[in-house]
């Protein structure tokens, strides 16, 4: 019987008789590709992964001890895991081309010298990953190497090796032969991911397969990808900055909150334990335009340096820019400035900076932003041992924050004498040698920063 033809959207999965310029669910243009619908079934098609035992169990009778996870010696990564890579895990990373997720995978797997590991990648030879590996610190001796682009091939190898952690580079590089589409495909996507998944669990070893993400910044492949992987990461910054940001978006063993910072470098990828420390320059004294906030991305505090510069607008239309912040946030945040404080701005220039080249989404830096603005706007320098935190509203008040007893500490611990924060929180100031100044809208402030 000849095979049917279908065309499947490759950004969704929606499926059609004929080829469509536009997908009518997802609404992208150009995503059909032509595919076999009917493919040789294999056990795995479909299939959830089996365990050793299929029957019913008690949910009191099960064994609920916790599963010894795999250090894997890197204090970043395993914070971000939830504390070690859980055996039989499926660890999806993800992250835009050239950011460094190869090289992340590469030096993790050379830091666990004392196990036996096995890097499979469909995108590079051996050769390019030796000469990869030999820039980067850590223990090659039992790091197997092979470049293999068949999954049924790669599977066997892992089945001679029994190595204790995997890597695949890349998923959408991986192709089965029980799938009659090409390499990349949706199909292929999907189908590897479930063989790997099933193999994982039956055989009790972890994968950590990566993925490429798309031009709007999600990961390539159907949505279903993210669904069958335990952990979702995604490895994200600035190619033009050192900084990177290890983030994790699903993790069925562990927080959603945490996320690991590395210090891209000649020789791999430096753990950062202390971000704030080497996000603040610390030579701006005298300078105008600069304020400092204490901000939380997940469950950490660290400290940022918010730099703005407002000019005189050359032409006719004043230019909004921002760099590592919202700029729709800004323009919402200039608009208070005016309307409440009193600040004209409508024909000025106002350009936005998060030092670091790092993108921070929390609300609680609105209050240095605005700072920044009005340094640079009156020119008049802010101290340097002041910093701030606290989200404002389109009243002009300063709204409650999370988190706020450890946003002081951090300062504290940075040698900073004192802090703004939102009135009415309620805080612990003992043992605290910071001094807590608490405001209510954004013109005490700002009177208290400008003050001579």
């Amino acid at each position: 019987m000849k095979p049917a033809i279908e065309y499947v959207c490759q950004n969704c999965g929606a499926r059609a008789p004929k080829q469509l310029g536009r997908c009518p669910v997802c609404g992208e243009w150009g995503t059909y590709d032509e595919e076999i619908s009917e493919r040789v079934t294999t056990p795995t098609k479909g299939v959830r992964p089996s365990v050793v035992n299929t029957s019913p169990e008690l949910l009191q009778q099960i064994d609920a001890t916790a599963e010894m996870r795999i250090d894997m010696h890197n204090g970043e990564f395993n914070r971000v895991l939830g504390g070690g890579l859980v055996p039989g895990g499926l660890v999806l990373l993800g992250g835009e081309p050239g950011i460094g997720k190869s090289t992340l995978a590469l030096q993790v797997l050379m830091q666990l010298g004392d196990k036996k590991t096995l890097y499979a990648s469909g995108e590079e030879s051996a050769r390019q990953l030796k000469l990869r590996a030999e820039r980067l610190a850590g223990d090659p001796s039992n790091l197997y190497i092979v470049s293999e682009t068949s999954l049924e091939r790669i599977l066997s190898h892992v089945s001679d090796l029994r190595p204790d952690v995997v890597v695949i580079d890349s998923i959408q590089t991986i192709g089965s032969e029980s799938v009659e589409s090409t390499i990349g495909s949706l199909s292929q996507v999907r189908e590897c991911a479930a063989i790997l998944l099933k193999y994982a669990k039956e055989n009790n070893i972890p994968f950590i397969i990566i993925g490429h993400i798309t031009k709007d910044g999600t990961l390539a492949g159907p949505k279903v990808l993210e669904h069958i992987v335990d952990t979702v990461l995604q490895f994200e910054g600035d190619q033009h900055y050192m900084y990177r940001i290890l983030r994790a978006q699903k993790n069925r063993y562990g927080s959603t909150s945490e996320l690991g910072i590395f210090e891209m470098r000649n020789d791999g990828l430096r753990e950062v334990k202390n971000p704030s420390e080497l996000l603040l320059s610390g030579n701006h004294d005298g300078l105008s335009g600069i304020a400092v906030a204490s901000a939380i991305e997940g469950v950490r505090p660290f400290l940022i340096e918010v730099q703005a510069l407002v000019s005189s607008a050359a032409y006719g239309t004043p230019q909004r820019s921002s760099t590592g912040f919202d700029l729709r946030r800004l323009n919402m945040l200039l608009a208070v400035l005016e309307k409440r404080v009193g600040f004209k701005l409508l024909q000025k220039d106002v350009f936005l900076n998060i030092a670091g080249g790092l993108r921070v989404n929390d609300p609680a830096i609105d209050l240095a932003v605005m700072a920044a603005v009005l340094s640079s706007n009156t020119d008049i320098a802010l101290d340097n041992d002041i910093c701030l935190t606290g989200e404002v509203g389109l009243a002009g008040e300063i709204r409650p924050v999370s988190r706020l007893e450890q946003r002081i500490r951090e300062a504290q611990k940075l040698g900073f004498q004192r802090i703004i924060v939102p009135a009415g929180q309620k805080i612990d100031t003992r043992n605290l040698s910071i001094e807590v100044i608490s405001a209510r809208k954004v013109g005490e402030a700002f009177r208290f920063l400008i003050k001579k």
